[in-house]
């Protein structure tokens, strides 16, 4: 499945009312780390069809990464039924970002 950007116009239907899991790459483009994470975050969006997966630059969607209380990027956060279950912060190995889905 393809990797949605997500915004605050789209949020609400993508994430909020989402059936599947939703994986969040909070993201900028200038930073090594997530230039690291992202193409891992790709290969999940490819590989997991159970899973949603979706991204946020954070230059370009403030607002929704201050709601989520970023302060530091890569920002990984797993959303289950409207509710966060899990979230890592920095770069991590592709097990790791798997395990952030099985908690």
């Amino acid at each position: 499945m393809a990797v949605i950007n997500l915004t605050n116009l789209n949020f609400e239907d993508e994430v909020m009312r989402s059936d599947k899991p939703v994986l969040i790459d909070f993201f900028a483009n200038w930073c090594g780390p997530c230039r690291m994470v992202s193409p891992l975050v790709d290969e999940i969006a490819e590989e997991r069809s159970d899973v949603k997966v979706c991204k946020v630059d954070v230059d370009e969607q403030g607002e929704l990464a201050a709601n989520f209380g970023v302060s530091s990027i890569p920002m990984l956060v797993v959303i289950k039924n409207g509710k966060v279950t899990a979230q890592q912060i920095g770069a991590v190995p592709k097990p790791a970002i798997l395990g952030l889905l099985d908690k």
